[in-house]
């Protein structure tokens, strides 16, 4: 991890391959450690007053401040360059670049001052880093004795020359470089002499008297540099003649000459005359006064050269510019020309391959043209032969729409007798009502026993109200609910068989259906519903929500489903004739849901209260049911008191788990069931009539995509929503068909179900209550299929989403 990479500082100069060659040292050395590269870098400030060149350091005044500038970016963007490429060297090692300026003070005691600031423990260092701050080997080789003798014993320091590492030996005085074979790599001792490096400065210097090839440069620099060419050459040879660094006699004896006859002792000079005396200190004096006469000569001239030089230089600087200008214009031009030159090739290449693949279909067109000719002739001879084949096809088919005429007469005529004979089924139904009677089953004690394990505690869904004990059981045919007496409950047989005489007569598709009953352990069996009481679903839509799990939660369109159902539900029970039937305690935890969450209503049965005027205790109830929904909370007070607010009051309150409702909706919503709750002379036809309208308009938002959030639809396998096509669902069973069947009453069940209720010897129709024809059943083959194609598109998604 890079926390723990130890960092390791590698000072490399501006020779980029030498710079390659230490950090390629350093890399191998610590290659199975974790480290990081710390790429050390000298910048020498560029002052005011002084400029480096090529040609050394020289005043700032002899160049131009647009050259300054320019001089100063080139520089940057040159260090920048081999910089990135040093990065880039390091691979996949970690590597930062550190900037130091150097100003005044000497490089050994900067990198001596690093060491300690930043507690380096690992430093490389290669041989060109100190040799770019100079031009001798000698201070290279003293300043790395320096920094090898002064640094802090914490500090690890390695010298590398060419990719390999060098040690130093002796003193600063007499010090030396080897390799690791013991071969000297620099010796201290190394001198540069001005002869030497006015050699190297101008090896290169092309012909004073050869012009220039380059048409950009101006005539009148030119002509400046030739007319000065001569001079400077002769410059040049006076300072290669001259023995900058050899030993002069004139600097060696800076004082005075001492003749030996000054060597004379005391006893001589004492036993001269003063005249002689006088003649000997004059005759010094005038020695004296010709020496600082000739001294004063020698800086006169010094003074001179120096200006000479400094002319000389500049001049040099200047035409080196000039040449330098007239070089990158030429090697502009040349680019451009080289880029004209590669888009000619291109166009000449793309011409080459336009004729190549014009050759190619020019000879494909003509092997075409053949294929066609023979494919024209087989063409015309299979043209007559369809021709006679298309005759007889138009006459076929005409006697085919002749055909297809009568059929469709004889189908219209078919289905006008299909629904005269459907109404007359209804009317007969609709007298019969009340002398047909649904069918149930009875079942024996160890059954139901059986089913419930036996009444175990685990198997207990709930209790309250009168049926103080429901039990989940699993019968032959699917999960029942199992609704019994407690044994305090002073019920007679005749009480008993009242109440399941009218919940057996009584079957609507939102009202919770009876199946048997026992009469031994007085109990009833339900149609068990899945999903449990509408008052559970609401508040765990918000328990699972504030704890963070997956959110199934009804939306505000499944919630204006279910208050239309259970209104529904609630009218077939206010329109039993003679008398109505009152629920009488209707809320939420009387409203239950099956696996796919429709609606049915729980708890009905005979009451007290059979005029019309009792229905008014629905009605309040059921506004009741309608706030919850609308809120998710139960209590009416707090709509009414946001309805007092607005519009905003009122979004306020609205159940968030429930997604966006629509505000329009919301509003009609609140306002029907707080005239629900206030009973202002409203009937369950006329709400019946208000929530279809509100259905209607929340489709129309559903089928537009303005479906806010929040769960809807039926639940398929444990998780996720979908809508199940109402005819895949057994109407006995409530569950997807596996096996449909079509019975004598033109309706498809799962085989399982109907067999089970013909065997019960009952001979109705569990849809329609008529008596059936007969008993057989015939398998729906494409029922079956819609069905198992429909569940393979339902997983195949779902295996796309997870």
């Amino acid at each position: 991890m890079d926390a723990e990479a130890e960092k390791v500082y590698v000072a490399i100069g501006n020779d980029l391959q030498d710079g390659f060659k230490t950090l390629e040292w350093a890399l191998r050395k610590w290659n199975s450690l974790p480290i990081s590269i710390v790429i050390l870098h000298i910048t020498y400030n560029m002052s005011m007053d002084f400029v480096y060149t090529p040609f050394g350091k020289l005043p700032a005044s002899v160049v131009s401040e647009e050259k300054l500038e320019v001089l100063r970016r080139f520089e940057q963007e040159k260090i920048d360059k081999f910089l990135s490429k040093y990065i880039a060297f390091c691979g996949k090692v970690k590597a930062e670049i550190l900037k130091v300026e150097k100003y005044d003070e000497p490089i050994q005691k900067l990198i001596l001052d690093l060491i300690s600031g930043l507690q380096i423990t690992k430093l490389v260092m290669g041989f060109t880093f100190m040799k770019s701050s100079s031009w001798k080997s000698k201070n290279t080789i003293s300043r790395s004795f320096y920094i090898h003798q002064h640094k802090p014993e914490f500090c690890e320091f390695y010298i590398i020359c060419g990719g390999k590492q060098v040690f130093l030996r002796g003193h600063n005085d007499e010090g030396t470089m080897e390799d690791d074979e013991g071969v000297m790599a620099a010796n201290m001792r190394e001198k540069a002499s001005l002869r030497g490096w006015l050699g190297r400065l101008f090896a290169d210097t092309p012909d004073r008297n050869s012009r220039s090839s380059s048409t950009l440069q101006s005539p009148n620099s030119q002509n400046e540099w030739e007319s000065h060419a001569q001079e400077i050459e002769s410059y040049f040879q006076q300072l290669l003649s001259s023995d900058f660094d050899g030993d002069d006699p004139a600097l060696e004896n800076d004082g005075f000459q001492i003749s030996p006859e000054s060597d004379m002792s005391e006893n001589t000079y004492a036993n001269m005359s003063p005249r002689e005396k006088i003649e000997s200190l004059r005759s010094k004096i005038s020695e004296a006064q010709q020496e600082i006469q000739l001294k004063r000569k020698e800086a006169k001239d010094n003074i001179e050269k120096h200006a000479k030089a400094k002319w000389v230089i500049s001049l040099s600087i200047h035409r080196a510019e000039e040449l330098e200008a007239g070089i990158k214009e030429e090697a502009k031009n040349r680019s451009e020309l080289e880029k004209e030159l590669d888009a000619e090739k291109e166009q000449m290449n793309e011409v080459i391959n336009d004729i190549e693949e014009s050759k190619s279909r020019l000879s494909s067109l003509l092997q075409l043209q053949t294929e066609l000719s023979s494919k024209l002739q087989m063409s015309t001879l299979a043209k007559t032969h369809s021709e006679t084949q298309l005759e007889k096809q138009v006459t076929t088919r005409a006697e085919m729409v002749r055909e297809i005429e009568e059929l469709r007469r004889q189908r219209d005529v078919l289905n006008r007798r299909i629904e005269f004979c459907r109404e007359k089924d209804a009317i007969g139904m609709a007298t019969k009502l009340d002398e047909l009677r649904c069918g149930f089953r009875e079942y024996t004690a160890e059954e139901i026993r059986s089913a419930t394990g036996d009444f175990s505690e685990s198997t207990r869904l709930k209790s309250g109200g009168d049926w103080t004990n429901v039990y989940r059981g699993r019968m032959k045919h699917g999960t029942v609910a199992v609704k019994m007496l407690t044994s305090t409950s002073d019920i007679s047989q005749e009480v008993f068989q009242a109440k399941v005489d009218l919940l057996g007569n009584i079957r609507h598709p939102h009202l919770v259906a009876m199946i048997g009953l026992c009469s031994e352990l007085k109990c009833i069996v339900f149609e068990y519903m899945h999903n449990g009481s509408l008052r559970d679903v609401l508040s765990s839509s918000h328990t699972r929500r504030s704890s963070g799990q997956r959110n199934r939660a009804l939306g505000w369109q499944d919630r204006i489903r279910i208050a239309t159902q259970v209104c529904l539900g609630l009218s077939f029970l206010h329109l039993v004739r003679p008398r109505p039937i009152v629920h009488g305690s209707l809320t939420s935890s009387n409203i239950l849901l099956d696996r796919n969450r429709v609606a049915k209503i729980s708890g009905y049965g005979p009451s007290e209260a059979h005029d019309e005027c009792d229905v008014g205790v629905d009605i309040r109830g059921f506004g009741g049911v309608m706030l919850h929904l609308l809120t998710g909370r139960n209590w009416a007070g707090l709509v009414e008191e946001a309805m007092a607010m607005g519009s905003a009051g009122l979004a306020q309150v609205l159940d968030e788990v429930a997604g966006d409702w629509p505000l329009d909706l919301a509003e009609e919503f609140a306002g029907l069931g707080l005239r629900c709750l206030s009973n202002t002379g409203l009937s369950m036809t006329r709400v019946m009539e208000e929530l279809n309208k509100m259905k209607n308009k929340s489709d129309e938002v559903m089928g537009r995509g303005g479906g806010g959030g929040g769960g809807s639809g039926p639940v398929i396998n444990g998780g996720d929503s979908y809508d199940i096509p109402r005819a895949f669902l057994c109407p006995i069973f409530q569950d997807i068909m596996k096996n449909p069947h079509v019975a004598a009453d033109g309706f498809s069940y799962e085989q399982e179900a109907i067999m089970e209720w013909l065997e019960r010897g009952r001979h109705t129709s569990p849809m329609t209550n008529l008596r059936l024809n007969h008993t057989q059943l015939s398998p729906n083959h494409a029922l079956r299929s819609l069905i198992e194609d429909w569940q393979n598109n339902i997983f195949t998604t779902a295996s796309l989403q997870l």
